[in-house]
């Protein structure tokens, strides 16, 4: 039975979710398919980390203890483990059956307690339940409604939370830097890990979720440099980006 938005088009494309199945036993292979997330995983992490400090006024080095974390698209839960480890309740969320199983038995092994749901927002929550944090790291270029997708996880978000979103901009560089060159050049990605046409622009991510009262807090871009297996933040979003989200107070909407 596919799975489906309750009351939304469906999201989760079928052919994405077999993709992420066949490579789910690669996910904590810090060498295989996977290398480029680990290497993206650590940056984002320390941004994640920092953020949230910033936006809740905690220290850096307990920012996330006893925070409500919600990861949807969570693959194997290369960000959700790590942060479980640091005190959050996490809740890991992804349409791969495969996907799920690797993160819950990586988490299993570790002794590490993460609430990991198959399934889309919609169907595996419960309809009250909110968080403090809500992220939605490069899966949206993977759905088939993105608004809608975006839409459902911001409603998730609690008053006074923040949201991260991150994923590939809609551009010609995009197309030769994450296409081209990563999966048919140097082979640093699965051949069809991604299709242009489903990245997304920073200002179409920004409209579906104004749609629920939340206002860009950052947006900054990421270069991967694939021969050398480095990551780092830089200016250009043309590539790949990661935002924040907060609600804007201004327009009354905290919900």
């Amino acid at each position: 039975m596919p799975l489906r938005l309750i009351g939304n088009p469906m999201t989760a494309i079928v052919g994405e979710i077999e993709r992420f199945n066949r490579l789910s036993a690669t996910w904590w292979n810090n060498r295989g398919p996977m290398r480029p997330l680990h290497v993206v995983n650590a940056l984002r992490m320390d941004y994640v980390i920092s953020q949230i400090a910033s936006h809740l006024g905690r220290k850096h080095e307990n920012a996330v203890s006893g925070l409500r974390i919600l990861d949807v698209g969570c693959g194997g839960g290369l960000l959700a483990e790590p942060l479980a480890q640091q005190g959050a309740e996490v809740v890991g969320i992804d349409a791969s059956p495969g996907n799920v199983a690797a993160a819950r038995l990586h988490a299993s092994s570790r002794g590490v307690t993460v609430d990991y749901r198959l399934g889309e927002p919609a169907d595996v929550l419960l309809q009250d339940e909110r968080f403090d944090v809500v992220m939605a790291l490069e899966v949206v270029e993977h759905v088939s409604d993105m608004p809608a997708f975006m839409a459902n996880t911001a409603s998730r978000l609690a008053p006074g939370g923040i949201l991260f979103a991150s994923t590939i901009d809609r551009t010609w560089k995009s197309f030769i830097f994450a296409i081209v060159g990563a999966e048919y050049l140097l082979k640093v990605l699965p051949r069809g890990t991604h299709q242009w046409s489903m990245f997304v622009r920073p200002f179409e991510l920004s409209a579906a979720l104004s749609s629920q009262g939340l206002r860009r807090r950052d947006l900054r871009g990421m270069r991967y440099l694939p021969l050398l297996h480095r990551a780092s933040w830089c200016l250009d979003t043309k590539v790949n980006y990661i935002a924040t989200y907060t609600h804007d107070l201004a327009s009354g909407r905290t919900t």
